[in-house]
């Protein structure tokens, strides 16, 4: 794409690279370097002093502010310069000074971002994090790597996630919540670490959740957090839910699926 075509929505003193791949409808403000690697969809707006580098694709209608960092190489010594990727998906919000790195050869090799989510100031997300869709990142938010966020999640400012956590889709963390466990989903949680509190129900019930599927949900935490249970128990509890509650099915399997894949050494928010 020529300089000609990309000037009227681009700000002269931006610097970009020829190689770049970047839509006509596209906007970038002053002083942002965009990289040879770097793919912009339709819509997506770019604020002043961005830097955007590395094997960096950004989708569609995203508003990306001022002073971001994307694409950046890892925060890993093993890092030595492979094809790694970051992929952030439409209609994001990525606020002032947030920094997104590309995955690393010892993850997946990708750092993804999915669709319409809504990240605020100083959120950090570390090489090969999978950030699904619909979420909500308060200020500082932190992730370290391999870090997995379902969708619907919302992380309280300065909550900070160890890596490889998983997060659960619809669950929330509390302002300064510290997560060195799986957090499964629907919970609420809290604390330095993170203890389970309740379940996200007014945000499940803003997203239309049925008066069958909130009762299987209460069931669930019931079963985890208030029954004196093992895991193993719990989860042959929560399998029977389906029966009670068909409408739940859906909810019941998910939080199986998650509470399978639970780490031995890490475990579970309890």
């Amino acid at each position: 794409m020529t300089q000609q075509a990309l000037a009227a929505g681009i700000h002269p003193t931006a610097l970009i690279d020829p190689l770049a791949q970047l839509h006509s409808s596209v906007s970038i403000g002053p002083y942002t370097v965009i990289g040879p690697h770097v793919k912009v969809g339709p819509g997506t707006t770019i604020g002043a002093h961005c830097v955007i580098e590395g094997r960096t694709t950004i989708g569609a209608d995203n508003r990306i502010f001022q002073f971001n960092s994307l694409g950046a190489i890892p925060q890993d010594k093993k890092y030595a310069g492979e094809p790694c990727e970051l992929v952030i998906g439409d209609r994001n919000t990525i606020r002032e000074f947030c920094t997104f790195n590309i995955g690393s050869p010892g993850g997946i090799g990708v750092t993804q971002v999915g669709d319409d989510n809504w990240i605020m100031a100083y959120v950090h997300l570390a090489h090969d994090c999978v950030v699904g869709s619909h979420t909500i990142f308060a200020n500082n938010t932190q992730l370290a790597g391999h870090v997995e966020v379902g969708d619907w999640v919302m992380l309280g400012g300065f909550t900070v996630v160890h890596q490889f956590v998983r997060v659960g889709a619809h669950s929330m963390t509390a302002m300064c919540s510290l997560l060195f466990a799986d957090l499964p989903p629907f919970v609420m949680s809290q604390g330095q670490p993170a203890r389970a509190r309740s379940m996200n129900f007014e945000g499940l019930r803003r997203r239309g959740f049925s008066a069958d599927r909130l009762a299987a949900v209460k069931a669930m935490h019931k079963a985890l957090y208030r029954d004196d249970l093992t895991l193993d128990l719990a989860r042959q509890q929560i399998a029977t839910l389906t029966d009670k509650y068909p409408g739940s099915s859906a909810d019941v399997n998910m939080m199986l699926g998650f509470l399978e894949q639970a780490s031995p050494q890490r475990g579970i928010v309890r």
